[in-house]
């Protein structure tokens, strides 16, 4: 279908954030736009953090309909807007707003992005037994989602330094959300494959494995047993040390390349009530 042309009557929507010069964003939903066939347009603006509440103020006089918020701005976002999702709240960031009428509402669709791509690959996060690597910024909302979610459980192994922090967090989480999130230390092996023993699915959220972090946290494949779905949030090099382990055991295994689509679907149906034509995304923009 043919873009429809500019009018008085476009919708605007955005990205915030710096920077935001390569982002895939605008592209994508530019592209939705499109092939639905909807009056609007998706742009990219460089906003530091010290020129987000000009900014923000700005995009409501303007009737901006929604924006994505990337780093540094995503923590005073949240609170900037009049009403936040339960994940938002629990992790006091949100990378999704929308603006009704000049009430903002912010959500995060980080850990939803994970959740739809790990569904769309047959893996089912509700009711299953969840081993999880990491707690970054992304690690942090998709174990929040995954917990909203409705997994049965979910093992936390992280480094010393995050002890503090994350034990507030997932006291928040479970309090929320009544999901049994248990923290672990990432050095203690013998805990972890105990744990991946017992799990449906074993999570990496750290950079270990990246192009630039070669490696792999576990490194006996003999811990990985039937059934057992190995996700990996990297997705450069598409196939990580981990995941190659767990082929290589008869494992099921998935980087994280469509986290970014799911994300952003999640984005869109929030501001327009129409989904995403994702398998035609798919196709222009994450195609192997």
């Amino acid at each position: 279908m043919e873009q429809k042309p500019i009018s008085g009557h476009t919708g605007l929507y955005c990205l915030i954030g710096s920077p935001v010069e390569h982002s895939v964003s605008p592209a994508m939903h530019n592209a939705a736009f499109e092939i639905l066939g909807l009056d609007a347009r998706y742009v990219a603006f460089d906003v530091p953090l010290d020129t987000l509440d000009t900014a923000v103020a700005g995009m409501k006089a303007l009737g901006i309909k929604g924006w994505n918020v990337t780093m540094p701005d995503k923590s005073r976002m949240a609170e900037l807007c009049d009403e936040l999702s339960t994940a938002s709240r629990i992790c006091g960031a949100c990378n999704t707003v929308r603006n009704d009428g000049g009430r903002l509402y912010g959500t995060t669709t980080d850990g939803s992005g994970w959740v739809e791509s790990a569904r769309a690959d047959g893996v089912e996060p509700s009711g299953s037994r969840v081993v999880q690597l990491g707690s970054g910024g992304a690690g942090t909302s998709i174990l929040i989602q995954t917990a909203i979610d409705g997994a049965k459980s979910i093992d936390l192994f992280i480094r010393p330094r995050l002890w503090e922090a994350m034990t507030e967090m997932v006291a928040k989480i479970r309090k929320e959300t009544g999901c049994d999130v248990t923290l672990h230390h990432l050095e203690d092996q013998d805990d972890l494959k105990q744990s991946i023993a017992r799990a449906d699915i074993l999570l990496n959220t750290t950079p270990v494995g990246m192009v630039k972090t070669p490696g792999s946290i576990v490194t006996d494949k003999s811990w990985f047993h039937k059934g057992l779905a190995v996700m990996d949030v990297i997705y450069e090099p598409r196939e990580t040390e981990l995941m190659r382990l767990a082929r290589e055991a008869g494992c099921f295994a998935a980087n994280g390349m469509y986290m970014l689509l799911y994300q952003g679907a999640a984005a869109f149906q929030i501001w327009t009530g129409a989904a995403m034509p994702v398998e035609e995304i798919k196709k222009r923009f994450f195609a192997d």
